[in-house]
């Protein structure tokens, strides 16, 4: 098999810590054949989508990848296209998925769906029973009057970003608030999401992985004691973790939807019982999860993709 990974450059790969280098590796220890590329190195040519791909060979010990020469390829040359660029959800991310969509081939996750299943907004249009107390909006005035009649604290945070960047946590009174709105939404340009801060989180969120919409693994993700967030690019520890009944309702609910729109590949985020994201674009968390409980996950999503390319290992 060929298996293209439409990806960030190799250099800003943390190979301890990254999914697509695990899965990359995989790929490579089944003898497949493996390429990879950024997103600005595809095109379309008379309708057909291609891309400059190069050839690599992922190993466990240093230098980790071994890269053969760059040569122009069509991208339904390839049994499979993974595409795992992360965030943030820009016009050129967008683009990128339109091309996708000619690829004449299995692509993971489906571009489609990757335009659907916005990772803050999804939620929202699909679930809401799931989520916490949330207003998506642009309105400033709009936001602050949220924020002083809920009661609590209040989560602020950019509704395209990633890794908690620009997460903000206040509460009525707070003489930040306002200065805080007009950063986050460039003065009223863009949207943001204000949503009940959930206590749960300081005790660890859940970053459950659903392959074809079916639970493999979850973790708490911890944050540190100078820090709101539970992102592990900020610090957060990773526990073992134990889903509720409540939590199994919700992936319950939402995996078969993800299968239907071609979403092999997800992460969820669970604080409190409630669903607070549906990360699509890039999920993270296999390595972390190995490492908790023994297991080898990164074996089972190739699986789970190649049965639904109607391919054989």
């Amino acid at each position: 098999m060929k298996h293209l990974f439409v990806m960030d450059p190799l250099e800003r790969i943390q190979v301890g810590g990254d999914s697509t280098y695990v899965t990359m590796r995989e790929c490579t220890d089944r003898g497949f054949e493996v390429a990879m590329c950024t997103p600005d190195r595809l095109f379309s040519h008379d309708g057909e989508a291609r891309a400059t791909v190069t050839p690599v060979r992922t190993t466990a010990d240093a230098p980790y990848f071994h890269t053969g020469t760059p040569h122009e390829s069509a991208l339904e040359a390839f049994d499979v296209v993974w595409m795992r660029k992360d965030p943030p959800f820009d016009m050129t991310y967008i683009f990128s998925t339109y091309l996708l969509d000619m690829a004449g081939t299995k692509v993971v996750n489906h571009p489609a769906g990757l335009k659907l299943f916005n990772e803050k907004l999804w939620v929202q249009a699909r679930w809401p029973q799931f989520q916490p107390e949330t207003l998506i909006t642009n309105d400033i005035r709009r936001i602050r009057t949220f924020v002083e009649e809920a009661g609590g604290r209040i989560v602020l945070k950019p509704w395209d970003g990633n890794g908690g960047r620009g997460v903000l946590v206040t509460e009525k009174g707070d003489a930040n608030l306002s200065s805080m709105i007009e950063l986050l939404t460039r003065e009223g340009r863009d949207y943001l999401i204000a949503q009940r801060y959930l206590p749960g989180v300081m005790h660890g969120d859940k970053r459950v992985l659903l392959f074809a919409g079916e639970v493999v693994g979850a973790m708490a993700r911890v944050p540190v004691a100078t820090d709101h967030r539970a992102n592990m690019h900020v610090g957060a520890r990773v526990h073992r973790c134990e889903l509720t009944e409540r939590d199994r309702e919700i992936c319950a609910a939402i995996g078969p939807e993800l299968r239907e729109h071609g979403q092999l590949f997800v992460g969820i985020d669970l604080i409190d019982g409630h669903l607070t994201e549906i990360n699509v674009t890039s999920p993270t968390g296999i390595q972390e999860i190995n490492r908790l409980y023994g297991l080898k996950l990164q074996a089972d999503l190739v699986d789970a993709v190649i049965a639904h390319t109607g391919g054989h290992a």
